[in-house]
């Protein structure tokens, strides 16, 4: 097997600094996709790049949270549950679990489809801001209507086969393998495809971190990624005022778009043997027959049952 890698650029569509790095980064094919943020400030402006440009790696970002104390939204679809005190979407993914509605989150799941297709995007795959919908916090998993909307539109989602063991957050969360194994299991008897591995990193800049730190511990990443399709996610934005006032980890985001350039990390792909990939290859490649999964399904609710 060979090593592949899908290089994301999530929250498309957050702000004018997010919009011109991933432009930048989609028009040099630096980055595999880009997944766009319906409910966000920036989406008509990113759509309409989208639509002028022909720009086929894009994805749903579907959006249930709107984390910056300073940079808000509201839910497309306006439900009270969806929402704070403030009007806008909840800041936290715990508070977001423990209030929504599931018929409201369902809603602006469909309300956030229809508005790419009304843009005029013909989506590649779907994914999920801050993992709000994957029941991290509370248990409250809204997976299974994902993988529902997915499979009918026959779209890949940003799950996981399995999980990587030098992906310390990932692999920390309890019980993991096993609640990834039902996910799995499902969404092959869906036929909804997925990344092989996913690998995470963290959105601040940790203590006593510097951007040459960060470029060697990414670097190194890409010589141990296993055999496979990986997925990993950036986001990256240009250095300007507003996101300096308006985004917390605003400098994170300034090396992510600084490092996809650096001439380090363009050798290092090639060196280490990595091919860059998108999830059109994913949904070509990474799905399994439906027949196989549905027995293990119904095995999984057998045992579930007794």
């Amino acid at each position: 097997m060979s090593k592949y890698l899908i290089l994301n650029c999530d929250d498309f569509g957050q702000s004018r600094a997010a919009n011109t790095a991933i432009q930048h980064l989609l028009s040099e094919k630096k980055v595999s996709s880009a997944t766009i943020m319906p409910p966000a400030p920036g989406f008509q402006e990113a759509a309409a790049w989208v639509r002028e440009t022909g720009n086929r790696n894009i994805g749903l970002h579907l959006t249930f949270t709107s984390e910056f104390a300073g940079f808000r939204w509201p839910s497309l679809t306006g439900h009270p549950s969806l929402h704070d005190e403030s009007g806008n979407m909840h800041m936290t993914v715990e508070a977001f679990e423990r209030n929504a509605d599931p018929a409201a989150v369902k809603a602006e799941m469909l309300a956030q489809f229809e508005a790419v297709k009304q843009a005029g995007i013909p989506i590649s795959h779907v994914d999920n801001h801050m993992g709000s919908l994957y029941g991290i916090a509370t248990g409250r998993s809204y997976l299974p209507t994902v993988l529902w909307l997915c499979a009918k539109r026959r779209l890949p989602f940003r799950i996981f086969r399995n999980i990587y063991e030098k992906d310390e957050f990932l692999a920390s969360i309890p019980n993991a393998k096993e609640i990834l194994a039902k996910v799995v299991t499902l969404a092959d008897a869906l036929g909804v495809a997925m990344p092989d591995y996913l690998l995470s990193h963290p959105y601040h800049i940790e203590e006593g971190e510097t951007y040459d730190r960060f470029k060697a511990s990414l670097i190194r990443k890409l010589y141990e990624l296993p055999e496979g399709v990986c997925e990993t996610y950036i986001h990256p934005g240009i250095d300007d005022e507003e996101m300096r006032r308006l985004i917390p980890s605003w400098e994170k985001r300034v090396w992510e778009y600084r490092l996809v350039q650096d001439p380090d990390f363009t050798y290092a792909l090639r060196d280490a043997g990595v091919t860059l990939t998108d999830y059109y290859y994913v949904k070509s490649h990474l799905k399994r027959p439906r027949v196989g999964s549905i027995m293990a399904l119904l095995k999984l609710l057998v045992k579930q049952l007794q």
